[in-house]
């Protein structure tokens, strides 16, 4: 992603009149945000984001509390084998392949970094099992870092819902968002997208009528079951 000019994009994403009143909304629908994977690391946070996956949060916070009990750092994961991993997250979809990723990264750690999860976005997205939307997670909830828009399922469907960005890969509408949302955002953005869409604006089931941003969504593609 090249790099920007702050100051001259953050006031001229601000002037989008309907940017700026979804963003108000969503402030005041969630004033208080954060990621809910459990962790008490990076490590931790790293781990668990590679897990999530194409599986739910909820899920993946069933399973971690024992993996981190036995692997609570990379150099203790580098060390597990690969059964004793798989073992902790069978419940979870792909869980050989995820096992597989997590040995792997926690290795990459230890010989590239000491062990330590790196504050950058190209060193992360180097770590096996660890793409772009993995990387802005790790990098925006541990290290307030804002590298970008954690696009997600509820992220992708709500952006494109409310007019927000019209792409249909997360790659493209991240790159949309990044260009209409202040940096400062960013970060939050996610978390009160992926609230609204676990909460109120549910795929399947939409409650329209409770929602925050009820008056100001062109609800584009909408279809009610």
């Amino acid at each position: 992603m090249p790099a920007v000019n702050r100051k001259q994009e953050t006031s001229r994403r601000s002037t989008d009149p309907h940017v700026r009143r979804i963003l108000t909304k969503l402030r005041q629908a969630f004033p208080e945000v954060t990621c809910e994977l459990h962790h008490e690391s990076a490590f931790q946070l790293l781990a668990a984001t590679i897990l999530s996956a194409q599986c739910t949060d909820v899920r993946v916070n069933q399973v971690t509390p024992e993996l981190f009990q036995n692997f609570p750092d990379a150099p203790a994961l580098a060390r597990a084998s690969q059964q004793q991993v798989e073992r902790i997250i069978r419940p979870l979809g792909f869980f050989r392949a995820k096992a597989t990723n997590l040995r792997l990264m926690a290795h990459q750690l230890c010989e590239r970094h000491e062990g330590e999860v790196p504050d950058s976005l190209e060193q992360l997205i180097q770590l096996a099992g660890v793409g772009r939307k993995t990387a802005n997670v790790v990098l925006g909830t541990w290290f307030g870092i804002p590298s970008g828009v954690v696009v997600d399922t509820h992220v992708k469907r709500i952006s494109r819902l409310t007019g927000l960005a019209s792409s249909n890969t997360p790659e493209k509408i991240e790159q949309e968002l990044m260009t209409k949302i202040p940096q400062q955002e960013w970060i939050n953005l996610s978390h009160r997208l992926i609230r609204l869409g676990r909460s109120v604006c549910i795929a399947r089931r939409p409650r329209c009528n409770e929602c925050p941003l009820l008056k100001i969504c062109p609800q584009v593609g909408l279809k009610r079951s």
